[in-house]
């Protein structure tokens, strides 16, 4: 069952908390990073950073098709790649907010994307790429995967889709760079 607000709105799975980090910046809004935590989460849990091409309107509130996606694999299928996963960061190669018609242009991109995605993957254990086997912006998925070389120790996988047009079944797998 998917929860929904409205039409085409979702909502977080339950037993979890978000924060986001959003700005304006000439008059375009901009979504650096959603951070999501299992309720009953200890130190030493795990942190998860995934990485999609560019955000929509999920937010503290409310989570968009994909993040949901993502919450349910994460948190709630019991998949043996995100054992004792407590958090999740969610950040993008662009951090402007657009659905529709979107260019990847680098004005994009946002003045503190980069160190946003640094951050992330710092943070984290795991990284999951998660723009699907087909990413138009070359540049820029070469950016973001040297980011990901710099950090050694990680746990890397891929995903076969977008998570918003994703499948449970065999949905990730491993990332070699």
């Amino acid at each position: 069952m998917i929860s929904k607000i409205n039409q085409m709105r979702y909502l977080h799975i339950k037993n979890v908390s978000a924060i986001a980090d959003f700005s304006t910046e000439a008059g375009v809004r901009y979504r650096y990073r959603l951070e999501v935590k299992k309720h009953g989460a200890t130190e030493s849990s795990k942190t998860v950073c995934v990485v999609m091409q560019n955000p929509s309107y999920a937010g503290a509130e409310e989570a968009d098709k994909s993040v949901q996606f993502l919450e349910k694999n994460i948190f709630e299928l019991n998949l043996p790649e995100f054992d004792n996963v407590g958090r999740l960061i969610v950040v993008n190669q662009f951090a402007r907010i657009q659905t529709n018609d979107f260019e990847g242009l680098p004005s994009d991109i946002g003045s503190r994307n980069d160190q946003a995605i640094a951050a992330a993957i710092m943070e984290s254990e795991i990284v999951v790429i998660a723009w699907g086997s087909s990413n138009r912006f070359h540049s820029r998925k070469e950016h973001v995967l040297d980011l990901l070389k710099r950090q050694q120790g990680k746990h890397l996988y891929q995903t076969k889709m977008h998570p918003s047009r994703g499948r449970y079944a065999g949905f990730i797998m491993p990332l070699q760079l």
